[in-house]
């Protein structure tokens, strides 16, 4: 080509022509996108408040078992005298792992019984939400049996606090009421901490008590208004 034959502004549009298209072909794709995703969380909000009965008839039994669980751990961490730190944290990392078994069961049992699928959206937008928290308090209590430092009251409040937040996080998914329940959670532990730092820094007491009240007391009280408020809906 001649240099006085070459024109730059036909380049220029021909070439602004060859970069709309890549451009346009990207917007529609990210547009696409966009609508799935929001067509997606529209129908998870959608089963989410179809199923909240389903969820909360659910809750009720998982509380109890759970309550059961931390309740046992506790007396058998007194009875036999459970208090090393390596003792302690794999007590109570055994009976973690035996409530998040025993909890999946009885929500499958319940979705087989109401004929829903157990691994649906829903559930699987709630497991997203507790594993976080959960994992983290998991290595964090691995770490202290592996090692054997030599607190167990700063392991037990660490697990209350993750645990907290855990529930919190859950409960955008399922009733209000474990949203609230998480603050409990939360105030409770942070409030008893900072009772022991300022005035009891020297504490005397298993820590098994307050592990027995947490994850015992706490789930078995919360199960047992689950439970009664149900049963008053289906009388009304």
């Amino acid at each position: 080509m001649k240099l006085e034959n070459f024109q730059p502004n036909a380049l220029g549009k021909q070439g602004g022509k060859i970069l709309r298209l890549p451009t346009l072909a990207l917007w529609c794709k990210v547009n696409g996108m966009e609508s799935n995703w929001a067509a997606e969380h529209l129908q998870t909000i959608r089963t989410l408040m179809e199923r909240s009965a389903v969820y909360r008839r659910a809750l009720a039994p998982i509380m109890f078992f759970v309550g059961s669980i931390g309740v046992l751990a506790a007396v058998a961490g007194l009875v036999f005298h459970l208090d090393s730190p390596r003792a302690f944290g794999g007590l109570w990392l055994g009976a973690a792992l035996a409530a998040v078994a025993g909890a999946f069961l009885i929500a499958r049992r319940q979705a087989f019984k109401d004929r829903e699928p157990f691994w649906s959206p829903p559930t699987r937008r709630v497991t997203q939400a507790l594993l976080p928290p959960l994992t983290a308090g998991m290595f964090l209590g691995v770490v202290f049996v592996l090692v054997g430092l030599g607190n167990e009251f700063a392991l037990a409040f660490i697990w209350l606090l993750f645990y907290g937040c855990a529930l919190h996080a859950a409960g955008f998914f399922v009733p209000r009421g474990v949203k609230l329940f998480g603050w409990v959670y939360i105030a409770l532990a942070g409030g008893c901490l900072l009772f022991l730092v300022i005035f009891h820094p020297d504490v005397e007491w298993s820590a098994h008590w307050l592990m027995g009240f947490f994850f015992g007391v706490l789930h078995l009280a919360y199960g047992a208004y689950l439970y009664l408020t149900e049963k008053g809906k289906n009388a009304a």
